[in-house]
């Protein structure tokens, strides 16, 4: 999924303000809502990215693929107000917002939100 080009095209729960991507080799900024009990399915991104929590509590989940399936990469990372999140591009990774969450999106490069096709692993 490209970055919405409008509110119709939107997650449900989901506000976002960005920069005009200006330089495809610069960064892409976001200013991102996210109402409480919200969440992305496994997904990565194109570039690196940064996440600032400015409010809120949001758990991240890592995946390895294994036999063409989805398996979890580690426990649930957990990032509070204050705490940042790196993750690096190419990693697939789900999100849960637990409860009303803030924060500054960094991207290196052109974002994209490219949504993973593989299933889970039985034990996932």
């Amino acid at each position: 999924m490209a970055k919405p080009k409008n509110r119709a095209d939107l997650p449900e729960g989901f506000t976002y303000r960005g920069t005009l991507p200006t330089d495809p080799n610069g960064v892409e900024l976001m200013l991102e809502g996210w109402d409480a009990g919200t969440s992305e399915p496994p997904h990565c991104h194109p570039g690196d990215d940064m996440t600032v929590m400015s409010q809120g509590e949001m758990h991240v989940q890592f995946y390895v693929v294994e036999n063409n399936k989805l398996v979890k990469d580690g426990p649930v990372e957990i990032y509070k107000q204050g705490e940042t999140a790196y993750i690096r591009k190419g990693q697939i990774h789900s999100v849960n917002y637990v409860n009303t969450c803030k924060l500054v999106y960094v991207h290196n490069g052109a974002f994209d939100f490219i949504e993973s096709e593989l299933p889970m692993a039985d034990d996932a």
